[in-house]
């Protein structure tokens, strides 16, 4: 993976993007992580291929994704290039068959630009595709129904674009992975749930580092949010939220909990060298700071 400043690529996305529709979308995952936490720093950086942005709200989404599309065509932008695509989609090819819009910037191979949209309201599907038919071809625009949190009250950057508060994305990551699942990543033969589950831990030890008393101001947001973007199950969802988390953290799980560490110091916390005893710290302050709170309100509700 390429490490690149963190300031620099969001000031390159903000600009790549139509001034007009610059509020309409929402840089999530190591970015926005990285630029919270490290983007006053000109030294500050990233360490990643893969630059994030939710189209938001879902319904401007296709209007808006086909806009930025061709932008960043007529700006130089280019398509990576992957063996899975090896033509450009068109009307005619399945909707599961479509390329996503992922893009290099002009004369730079090191990350890409890949554009996601926010889920449909309403939406109970883990994962939606929505096609996007621009003059250069056909793609696909994926959502990934906990990113809705990501909406809830993004920071606004200093190049007018929004990035995800590093709580929304913790929770999303909590709630998307309520085990230890067998998905690997692609290319890779580490566990999907062990890197996210890992950045959940890297978010909070970087916040706590900055604020002590900072995980304690996550569970409230954390229960506004769930009430306002999953109102009839905001509390079974409380309920479930640290399912994962306390699974990562049983001895039989050591191995999973140790990849989590050794990824997560690979990515967000490059440099800092902190050993699982560290992250098993953070992991026991997320479980009593933010999420028993967060399940004492769900179960109040539930009696009542």
């Amino acid at each position: 993976m390429s490490t690149l400043p963190a300031r620099r690529v969001m000031q390159q996305v903000a600009e790549a993007i139509p001034r007009e529709l610059q509020r309409e979308i929402i840089i999530v995952g190591s970015l926005a992580a990285a630029y919270h936490f490290f983007g006053q720093d000109s030294g500050g950086e990233i360490t990643t291929k893969d630059v994030d942005g939710m189209l938001s709200p879902n319904a401007h989404a296709i209007r808006n994704g086909r806009a930025i599309a061709e932008r960043l065509f007529e700006a130089g932008w280019t398509l990576k290039k992957d063996p899975k695509w090896r033509t450009l989609g068109d009307a005619s090819t399945p909707l599961d068959e479509l390329p996503i819009l992922r893009m290099h910037p002009p004369g730079n191979t090191d990350w890409v630009l890949e554009l996601a949209a926010a889920p449909p309201a309403g939406s109970s599907a883990p994962k939606v595709f929505e096609r996007v038919s621009t003059t250069h071809g056909d793609f696909t625009l994926y959502s990934f129904r906990f990113l809705a949190l990501a909406e809830e009250d993004p920071l606004e950057s200093d190049f007018g674009i929004f990035y995800a508060r590093p709580e929304m994305m913790a929770l999303a990551n909590l709630l998307h992975h309520p085990r230890i699942g067998p998905e690997f990543i692609p290319g890779t033969e580490e566990k999907r749930s062990n890197k996210d589950l890992g950045r959940v831990l890297a978010l909070a030890w970087l916040a706590s580092a900055r604020e002590r008393d900072a995980l304690e101001e996550w569970h409230p947001r954390w229960l506004a949010a769930l009430q306002s973007r999953f109102r009839t199950e905001w509390a079974e969802l409380a309920l479930r939220a640290g399912d994962g988390l306390r699974l990562l953290v049983e001895d039989n799980h050591k191995l999973d909990f140790d990849e989590a560490t050794r990824l997560s110091n690979l990515s967000l916390l490059k440099g800092l060298d902190l050993g699982a005893t560290h992250l098993r710290a953070t992991a026991r302050r997320v479980l009593g700071d933010a999420l028993r709170p967060l399940e004492a309100a769900a179960r109040t509700k539930s009696v009542a």
